[in-house]
């Protein structure tokens, strides 16, 4: 086995858990779960497919709350009965030392009425994303604030009860938790909104409702992460000195590691066009060894990781790649970067695990997956506006 690469060494978390390797495969939305949120067959057989290599494989976001789903086909873990399907998704991502961890979130404002059976969206304030058919949220209450944050507490039980490795906080892509840190979603004048230490109380309150749920059920050691993103391109939005300000309070939260979306992992400020430093080169500084970080965009071949790695990064996440190469960090490590397949075509697509509903979810996106045997390529798409490797 090749040792060349950085990537392939293992990695110690603070908190004593070993991962084999660097590599991560990130959240990914393949919209096949049951109806009610169970867990699908199909979803079990693809990640059966794909897991074994990378050190973590976080899975597709799932809801805390039956007001917290965004789309349809996504998976639940907002009741107990979603633990028997939850344990088998677990049992199956943890081949081969591969560490289990499953993204937790709300939807928020990010949903609508038909998704919700009728039910209208709820964010922090009555604000409609600036997206094309937003439907007005209504605004949460106090109490139903509370809710939601004891909520993503009993989703990290239910984890932990599943047998998964690790959380991952979905805190990114315009989601409830976003939406609570954002000047644009969060427009309250009570503790949870207007300065910035309301902003970010929902967020802080949810991470220590989760520590509490993993000292309390977690007999191992249990790995919990926060996804953000650094910006949003809406007047009033998040900007980079909110959220370099936001980043080093989480560094010093009971997290276990930093999870960066980005569509492109050296990508610099969309606000800012005179700053040329890529924004994951900000965040390295201001966390300041206290978190490991995974990158994420547009990582594909072996030297793309690498690149990562030698700018002082500690994960490398491959996100669309995964999905055209299962076998990615296997064939790295065997030395058969040349086998890697960095194209996808349709007749590959059983043979790879992706059912109907995980194929028109991807032709929604106009995702880039580098098709052959297609007479229409598909468009480039930005995963931090909505996409595969954004979840």
């Amino acid at each position: 086995m090749t040792t060349k690469y950085k990537f392939l060494k293992p990695y110690t978390f603070k908190n004593g858990v070993t991962v084999k390797n660097r590599i991560v495969i990130p959240p990914m939305t393949e919209a096949a779960a049951l109806e009610n949120g169970a867990i699908s067959r199909d979803e079990l057989r693809y990640f059966d497919i794909h897991t074994g290599g990378a050190g973590m494989f976080i899975a597709p976001t799932m809801n805390v709350s039956t007001d917290g789903k965004g789309f349809e086909g996504e998976p639940s873990v907002a009741d107990d009965k979603f633990i028997p399907g939850l344990t088998k998704l677990a049992h199956t991502m943890k081949q081969d030392g591969t560490k289990a961890i499953l993204q937790i979130f709300h939807a928020g404002r990010m949903s609508n009425s038909k998704i919700l059976r009728g039910t209208q969206p709820v964010s922090a304030s009555a604000v409609a994303a600036l997206r094309p058919n937003a439907e007005t949220p209504r605004e949460l209450t106090e109490d139903e604030i509370e809710q939601i944050i004891k909520d993503f507490g009993e989703a990290t039980r239910r984890a932990i009860q599943a047998g998964f490795d690790g959380i991952e906080l979905h805190g990114a892509n315009t989601y409830l938790m976003q939406q609570f840190f954002s000047p644009h979603s969060n427009r309250r004048t009570d503790k949870w909104g207007g300065s910035f230490e309301n902003r970010t109380r929902f967020a802080l309150e949810i991470i220590k409702s989760v520590h509490q749920a993993v000292e309390k059920y977690a007999d191992e050691k249990f790995i919990v992460g926060y996804r953000i993103s650094p910006e949003e391109i809406e007047e009033p939005g998040i900007r980079l000195d909110d959220t370099l300000k936001f980043i080093d309070l989480l560094a010093e939260q009971p997290i276990n590691y930093l999870h960066i979306s980005m569509g492109y992992a050296w990508r610099t400020s969309l606000n800012d066009k005179s700053d040329t430093e890529p924004i994951i080169l900000k965040i390295k500084q201001v966390v300041n060894n206290r978190l490991p970080i995974i990158s994420v965009g547009s990582i594909e071949k072996p030297a793309d990781a690498e690149k990562i790695m030698d700018a002082g990064i500690d994960f490398a996440a491959i996100g669309r790649e995964s999905i055209r190469e299962p076998n990615w960090v296997q064939k790295v490590e065997l030395g058969q970067e040349n086998s890697i397949n960095y194209t996808l075509s349709e007749t590959e697509l059983d043979s790879l695990g992706i059912n109907s509903a995980f194929l028109d979810f991807l032709y929604d996106l106009h995702a880039d997956l580098h098709w052959v045997d297609q007479d229409q390529p598909k468009d480039h798409f930005d995963k931090e506006l909505g996409g595969v490797e954004g979840n």
